[in-house]
């Protein structure tokens, strides 16, 4: 009968026991439990970042679908101001016709300002900038500086500070 009591208390000292065991089977699940609580946690962060990327990308897509809706209506009306302005440029006459053709051009522009659009006009002696001029030649110069524009020959055009077309330019030779 001497090991009946030890036998208990080795049980209590190993923790081991019937009860320990119990403990242990009830603690692992809620462990488990837990962790995939952390990892549903985790998923739902990633989830929802993903959502705020998504309506951030949606409106920035249809924030650029307003500001360059009228893209394509502008790019054609692109040769409609150039043969205005060569038209007035070749009649240097004051008549009722080019008053008309001023007044109809300023309309346009007015028109297309309020869209958005920016005329690129470089005068002599600007700086070359290949991301609104285009050089379609260099000639030697003293009147400029080597690099910059000598001659403008058609307007470039900007939409939203996008680049419909550039101006055509000559560009003073360096040296």
């Amino acid at each position: 009968m001497s090991e009946t009591p030890e036998q208990p208390q080795n049980e209590a000292i190993d923790g081991m026991g019937p009860e320990a065991t119990d403990v242990d089977s009830i603690l692992d699940p809620i462990e488990a439990l837990q962790g995939e609580i952390e990892q549903l946690k985790a998923q739902s962060l990633i989830e929802r970042a993903d959502l705020e990327n998504q309506r951030k990308r949606l409106a920035r897509d249809i924030d650029n679908a307003r500001r360059f809706a009228n893209e394509r209506l502008l790019v054609d009306l692109l040769p409609v101001f150039d043969s205005l302005e060569a038209g007035l440029a070749s009649d240097t006459q004051n008549s009722p016709l080019r008053e008309g053709l001023e007044l109809t051009l300023k309309q346009l522009h007015a028109v297309a300002e309020r869209n958005g659009l920016v005329v690129v006009a470089p005068v002599p002696g600007d700086a070359f900038n290949p991301e609104h001029h285009n050089a379609v030649s260099q000639v030697p110069s003293t009147d400029v500086a080597p690099g910059a524009i000598l001659q403008a020959f058609q307007k470039g055009y900007l939409l939203n500070d996008r680049l419909l077309r550039p101006a055509m330019v000559v560009v003073a030779q360096s040296d």
